[in-house]
């Protein structure tokens, strides 16, 4: 649900990196913030804990506009990736707007993908988020590994319908700002209705 400040006339979304530790959530945000420019976005924080880093910014993304005047804002997070770290993840995940879950293409990974997808959706039970009706992009990232899984087996594996999907290397920035935009633009498109 986006924050929407009458004063600054601004609307927030939220965005929420979801997927498996080491899929690359934390390579596409720190991708997206080196690449968009010192006006379009806020300071990069990281929270560290023991083995957990959370990461989020701000984002003015000038190029989809504003909304009846009102100009719009992205906070796009990373949630950890450990099992261990679901109340985190349900925290950082609530009153998010779009997800976007980052899946690592290497086939060894492919049970840990299955289990954070599982996490994934159980957290949107309990935020009572509709799949069918929420903005979403599954990210196949590390799509140059060897022998890399199939596009369309997560979804299939998890009885998931169609649904939006990105390829990408965010190591090399390739396909990471088209993922993000085109969720931006899901979820500006959405709250217009």
């Amino acid at each position: 649900m986006p924050y929407i400040n009458y004063a600054r006339k601004e609307i927030q979304f939220k965005i929420v990196y979801f997927g498996p530790s080491m899929s690359g959530k934390t390579t596409n945000l720190l991708c997206i913030y080196d690449r968009i420019g010192r006006r379009q976005k806020g300071d990069l924080v990281v929270l560290d804990s023991e083995d957990e880093r959370t990461l989020f910014f701000d984002y003015f993304p000038l190029d989809l506009g504003s909304i009846l005047d009102y100009q719009v804002r992205f906070n796009l997070y990373t949630v950890p990736g450990q099992i261990r770290y679901d109340m985190s993840r349900r925290i950082i995940s609530e009153n998010s707007d779009g997800i976007i879950f980052v899946a690592d293409s290497n086939p060894d990974r492919f049970d840990n993908n299955l289990l954070s997808f599982t996490m994934m959706q159980e957290t949107m039970q309990l935020h009572g988020i509709d799949p069918e009706d929420f903005p979403f992009v599954l990210q196949y990232n590390k799509r140059d590994c060897k022998s890399p899984i199939t596009l369309g087996s997560i979804e299939s594996e998890t009885g998931m319908g169609a649904v939006p999907v990105s390829e990408a290397i965010a190591s090399r920035g390739i396909g990471v700002m088209e993922t993000v935009h085109w969720l931006c633009r899901a979820i500006i498109e959405k709250f217009k209705v």
